[in-house]
Parts: C-alpha cells; structure tokens; sequence
C-alpha cells in the first residue's frame, strides 16, 4: 500500500483499497504487554502516517494488540536491547516498544495537531524583537482583516454554489413539467406514454449523479457527506489529510452542486462548513501548497494553534451563508464545532458571520433583482405571513412532538450507521460506490414517479406550491399535489410545507411521502457524494409535523389553533433535534431563518431539548456517531467513567525515548528512522546512554529534527547558519513538514552533533505519577496538548501520556 494516497473518510467508513488503512495482522514476539513511545508526525503531504505504523494514534504511545502489526512495520528491523548506535552500545533501554492495554489498539491511523505553543527559544527571541505595542497592534488588524476575507470569500462561494444549483434546477423541472404534460393521455384518446418523462427523468438523475459520485471517489474522497465530522475533529486537534485543500473545496463544490442537481435526498447547507473552513485554512497561511505558490504574508499564523481559530471562523461563516443566520452561526460552531475558544475569538466569529451574510445578501439579492436586499441566505424558508403565537396548553404538544423527533432521528441514526456498516463491508470498491449512489438516484425517482402516479391528490391553482404546477389526471385549473412536492429542490419543498394553506395535501400524500424519504435520506447519508443532512431533516419533519396537525384537526374541527405550519416548523425543529442533538444553535437558526416572533423561541427550545434527550438515551447525534464509527480520537469535554479513579503511573507508557540536550546527529537520523513518534523528551544529566532516566529539560518536535537535519544546524557550522537562523526557518516548511526520507544518509557527518538547546520547548506541561486521570485529562483537554510528560520527583522522566490514553474502547 501507497502511504502517501491514504485518505480517511469520515461520513463513509468504508474506503477504497488503495487509500484505506488496512493493517496486516502479525503477532508479536511475545504476549507480554510491553510499552512504546513517541507520537509519530505526519511527514507526507497527504499521508496520515509513514512506515508500517498503521495502528498508532496521535499519541506517544501506541496501545497494539497481539494480532496489529508492529511499529515499525513489516519489513522494518527490530531493534534489541544491545543494539549499537553512533558506535555506542545501548545497553540501558529498547528503544521502541509496544504495549497493549485496551481494544482501542484496533482503531485507525490519525494524528494529532500540535496546538500547543512551542515557546522556544527564537519563538521567544522574535517576541522580544517585535511584540513591541506597535507590533502586536498590527497583527491584531491583521487577524481582523483575514477574519473578513473569510466572510466574504465563503459568501461569494456559497452564491457561486446556489446560482448554479438555481438554474441547474429551474431547467431540470421546467423540462420535466413539459414532458409530463405532453404525454398525459387525455380522455379524447390521444396518444401519451408516461415512460418516457420518467426516463427522462432518470436520466437528468443519473447523470450528474454519477459525475459527482466518481468526482468524490476518485479524486478527494474526503469531500464524500457534510464534512462536518471531519471539521470537528480538526477543531479537536484530531489531523484529518487533506481536509483544508484547495481541491478538497472544489471537488466538494462541484459534489454538491451535482448531488442536489441530480435529486438526491440532501441539501446544500452542510458541505458550506466544510467550504468555510477550507477557504479559512487557505487565505489564513498567505500561501498554497497545492499550487506551490508562498504569497510571503501573514507568516505569523503559520501554526495549527492560529490555524485552528481561523478554521473555526470560517465554519461559523459557511453556517451563515447557508442559513442567512450569523448569530446562529456562530452559535453553530462554539455548540457542536469547536472545543477550544476564548472571547476574543467568539467576537471575531461573530464578525466574519455578519460579513458573510451581508456579502450573500448582497449578491442574491441582486441576482434575483430585488431592491431591499431581503435574500438572507441559501435556506431561504421564507417569511410567515402572519405572526405564530400558541397558547400555553400547546406546550405539552409541542413537548410531544420532541419526544416524537427524538425517536425517530434515535431510529435514523442507528439505521443510517447499520447501512454505513453494510457499505464498508460488502461494497469496498470505488466502482462499487459510483454505482450505489446512481441506484440510490434511481430508487428516489422510481419512488416519486410511483406516488405521483397511483396517488390522486388535485388542488385548485392559484396556492400551488411549486414554479411547474403538473396536471397529470387532474381536471383543468387544478394541479397534482404529490408532484408539487418531488418537482423542486428538497429546500423548496421545506419552504412550501412551512406556507402552503391549510388543506394543500391530502394526509394519505404526506404520510407516504414522509416514509419514502425518511428512507431516502437514510439510504443517503453516506454516499460517497457531497451532501449534507440537515436538509432532509428538516424536510422529514416538517412532513410528519404537518401531517400529525393534520390528522388532529381531522378528528378535532373545532381546534383553531392547529396551524399546519406552524407544526411544521415545530416539527422540523424536532426531527433536527433528534437526528443532530442540538438545542440552542438550532433554535436561533430557524427563527432567524423563518423570521418567527422571539416569543415563539420557547415552543422551539421545548421541541429541541425534548428530542435531544430522549435521542440521547438511545444513542449519540449523527455527527458524533461518524466519528465513533470512524474510530477517531476525539476527546470529550469529561472523561470518561473508566478513568475514575486511576492515577497517572496506571496509564502512562514508560521507558520513553529520549534525546541528550547535546546528541549525535547520526543518533538522532537513526531513530527517526526506525520509529515515526513526533515528540521526544530532551534530557541532561545522561549516565552513558541511558537517555530514558535522564533528567527532563524540554521537548523536542519530529519536524523540528528533520529540518535541523535537513539545514545541517549542527554545532561544528553554528558560526555559518546562526545569523540565518530563526523561527521563520521552520514556518516556511508548515504545514507539510518533509518526510526523513528527504534527508541524506550522514555518512560525512557522522561525527556532528546538535544543540537542541534553542530549539527544544524548555517548558513542556509534567505532571506526578500520583497525580489522578481526571485532572490530567482536564489539563491535557483545556491546553490542547499533544504530549504531557510524566516526571517524578527528581524532575526525571518517568512517562508521557497522549491523547490515545484517553481513548478506551
């Protein structure tokens, strides 16, 4: 297997052969759990981890059963206890060891971001020469400025997206509505044969469908489903490849134009995140690697601890755009997103939201031809003619259509995940994935054209929901209501449920249409395409939140209060609720979207929060659970149960390996070598070469040893590359640090050492052995670390403890 074409899917498990892991069983030595250190980095430009660690996991230690392959891979040699390095005889500790403590080995390969600060010496050099007052203003309107070209470049995206999808659209219906019509056999006898619009329409399915699947497949699977997953998990510090590209955001742009273009049940508002937080990755670093092209600005961000902010802001942007809701938006992204922010940055979120509703309002407006700049956003529901008020003894109704929604997304979550699970194991090809989504296309047709056939639902003219009223069999000055509601885009369909007067649907014609794509958008979600989920959500229960109105006004006539659409939105609010399992971000985003009275704020929270409970007894929201399924370390706000109680000693990994503050070059090549860990306690006080019971000084980074390496910053030429020498030499490389394999063998340098003294991190985060899990996880998770040395009371190290400590399956 390629390494450097490992891609990992988020939204689908099930990767192709060429770009998923897949680890190659062989048994250890010995059955004796043994330890292993150092977290290995993501040398590649696109790999998610080098050599054969295949089951080693963002952290310095690697937990492996006896049936995972070793670190070192197949073909790589072990090395004993005695092996001899730099000509020296190591006979104190095995440098690379594995150790097996929980299930969790089996998971897959990700990484994690270096989030925290190293405060080294040129990064604190270069604070002294610049963070003078005028300095630090100056980057701080920096940081405002890219905060509003993220607004605006996502806008001016998610336009491009809508105004394609728009027309695409439009001409799509219009020929099939005139397809419809002249083939309708009418009672004169005339001649008309319904196959054929319906093969029409199969085709305008197929077509972009397939265009898209292969797109997704074949080039960037990473663009398959919302991206949401993928986005959070970044925000988390988990390293997803090839999630922030260049081309990962056209191919998700195309992917979803073709997705909704080709009918399939899913929206356009999911992916705009992931869009978001492309487009905040890329303008944020002042350069490209994908067109190898450096703009030489903005080179102060160029960290994963500023990228990471910028990301977040980009995502709150894409929400705006998609739901015209730049409150909501950035509620979005602190609620379900984010897992680190300050005040500032929620301040700066806010602000790159509104600008990217301004820009799409701005834009669509003009595009549509108003004059009052009313186009707020891509879900666009429309306003309510007349305010919705409710009475108080409608709580518990709207209580228990949030029950109702949380059932029902519980039900869709663990049926999308079985499929999910059916798809990575019997359809592991990528031809195998292209044609699953264009017989999921023809399944949504076939379903449609059956309703619209065999059920007889005619509504005068004059309230038609739709641009292309279809006939059908209905008499003249009438349209066929079930077409009204497959004829347009899923979101018009949404909008329509919300407005359509009261008795536009027959309650057989919403019950069948609310189980056929409460299937559909089942089916979906997990294809290998761009699309998102909210949508269909949102449709499914604006559908059964209309019918259960319906159905009670049916058996109750005198009950007024039983406004079709105001259930609706309640209960599109529900299902959201259930499927998603979030409370406040959703709230404001559909009253913001809608228009609706601040006072209606209450029924909605109810709906809301009573479907996130009873979803979240059956299981987790479908963003969480694509990460669970995927096997992604993400940590939680709380650890968990299991690690009550334990101390740091019971789950640190030990001897680890080390670097001597002043070490041999040809020692240090050696060991990135032989192991793929991404950072090394540095040590002084060494006796001979028992590094591992050093006393600690610092912490030292795999990619800052490749390109001290790569420079030849050795001691015996300081006085050459000093002067040259600074921070910046290590941010040009960010963020595809070059792989040891660039690095010549040191055959004429066999004798050099490096001085790690100025560029080691002289204060990592130690804690005791004694020191209980619930706390370190605490410190681990509010800094964002990556590695957290254990020492003991001599300040010498005793253990190191990574994110994969906290992962217990």
């Amino acid at each position: 297997m390629d390494d450097r074409r490992t891609l990992i899917n988020l939204d689908d498990e099930s990767s192709d052969e060429e770009d998923a892991i897949v680890p190659q069983p062989k048994t250890l030595p010995s059955s004796k759990p043994v330890q292993n250190f150092g977290d290995y980095q993501n040398e590649e430009p696109s790999t998610s981890s080098s050599g054969g660690a295949a089951q080693s996991i963002s952290g310095n230690n690697h937990l492996i059963d006896s049936d995972q392959p070793p670190l070192l891979g197949n073909n790589a040699p072990e090395i004993a206890p005695n092996t001899q390095i730099n000509g020296n005889v190591n006979d104190s500790e095995p440098i690379f060891h594995l150790r097996s403590r929980t299930a969790a080995a089996s998971t897959p390969n990700y990484e994690s971001l270096d989030y925290e600060v190293c405060e080294n010496t040129l990064f604190q050099d270069e604070q002294r020469k610049r963070l003078t007052e005028r300095f630090s203003l100056r980057k701080d309107v920096i940081r405002w400025i890219i905060f509003i070209q993220i607004g605006v470049i996502t806008a001016l995206i998610a336009c491009t997206i809508d105004i394609i999808i728009e027309e695409l659209s439009a001409r799509k219906y219009s020929f099939l509505y005139d397809s419809v019509q002249k083939n309708v056999p009418l009672s004169d006898g005339s001649s008309g044969d319904l196959v054929i619009p319906y093969l029409y329409w199969l085709l305008l399915s197929i077509v972009p469908v397939a265009f898209g699947a292969a797109m997704v497949t074949y080039i960037e699977p990473i663009t398959a489903g919302s991206g949401i997953p993928q986005v959070k998990s970044y925000l988390n510090g988990v390293k997803i490849p090839r999630i922030v590209r260049i081309k990962t955001l056209a191919v998700k742009a195309i992917g979803v134009i073709t997705s909704v273009v080709g009918g399939l049940a899913g929206g356009k508002e999911g992916p705009m995140i992931h869009a978001g937080a492309v487009v905040a990755a890329g303008i944020s670093q002042g350069k490209s690697t994908t067109f190898v092209k450096d703009f030489r600005v903005f080179k102060a961000f160029r960290d994963d601890h500023e990228k990471r902010d910028f990301v977040l802001g980009g995502g709150a942007a894409g929400v705006s755009a998609a739901f015209g809701a730049p409150i909501g938006g950035m509620l979005f992204s602190l609620e379900e997103a984010a897992s680190f922010w300050n005040q500032n940055l929620i301040w700066r979120t806010l602000v790159a939201s509104i600008i990217s509703v301004f820009t799409l309002n701005i834009v669509l407006s003009a595009y549509h031809g108003l004059n009052d700049f009313t186009f707020t956003g891509l879900f666009n529901l429309g306003k309510f003619d007349q305010p919705l008020k409710f009475d108080y003894f409608e709580l518990p109704i709207f209580m228990f259509l949030g029950v109702t929604g949380g059932l029902l997304g519980a039900a869709w979550n663990s049926l999308n995940t079985k499929i999910n699970n059916f798809r990575k194991r019997f359809i592991p090809w990528k031809i195998g994935k292209v044609i699953e989504a264009v017989v999921v296309a023809m399944m949504g047709v076939t379903l449609a054209c059956l309703m619209i056939y065999f059920i007889n639902d005619c509504r005068p003219l004059g309230n038609d929901p739709t641009n292309n009223p279809v006939q059908l069999f209905c008499e003249d000055n009438e349209y066929n209501a079930v077409a009204a509601l497959w004829f347009q885009t899923p979101e018009a369909t949404v909008r329509s449920l919300f407005h359509d007067p009261p008795g536009s649907h027959k309650i057989l014609t919403l019950a069948l249409f609310t189980v056929v794509y409460y299937v559909l958008s089942c089916a979906t979600f997990g294809l290998n395409v761009s699309l998102g989920v909210f949508i269909p959500t949102a449709l499914v229960g604006a559908a059964w939140g209309r019918l259960l109105a319906m159905i009670t006004f049916y058996m109750f006539p005198e009950a007024e209060f039983l406004h079709p659409g105001k259930y609706a939105l309640i209960g599109a609010a529900a299902n959201l609720g259930g499927v998603l399992r979030m409370t406040i971000s959703l709230s404001v985003i559909l009253m913001e979207t809608t228009g609706v009275e601040s006072s209606f704020f209450f029924p909605l929270i109810i709906a809301l929060i009573s479907a996130k409970w009873v979803g979240d007894y059956f299981n987790e929201g479908i963003y969480d659970t694509q990460i669970q399924v995927n096997h992604v370390p993400m940590l939680t706000w709380e650890p968990l149960p299991q690690y009550k109680g334990l101390t740091a000693k019971e789950i640190l990994s030990s001897p680890v390996v080390c670097i001597k503050l002043r070490d041999s070059a040809h020692y240090i090549y050696q060991m990135l070598k032989k192991c793929d860990h991404n950072g090394f306690p540095v040590v002084d006080d060494v006796q001979g070469n028992r590094r591992s019971e050093g006393r600690v000084c610092g912490i030292i980074l795999r990619s800052q040893l490749i390109v001290i390496l790569l420079k030849s910053l050795y001691v015996e030429n300081k006085r050459f590359w000093l002067p040259e020498t600074s921070i910046q030499t290590f941010r040009d490389v960010y963020p595809r640090y070059p792989s040891i394999k660039s690095v010549r063998k040191l055959d004429d340098k066999i004798n050099y050492t490096v001085d790690l003294s100025m560029f080691m991190n002289p204060s990592p985060v130690r804690v005791n052995p004694h020191d209980s899990v619930p706390r370190i996880f605490q410190i681990f998770r509010a800094l964002g670390l990556r590695h957290l040395l254990v020492i003991n009371n001599e300040n010498r190290i005793a253990g190191i403890i990574t994110r994969r400590d906290f992962i217990y399956k």
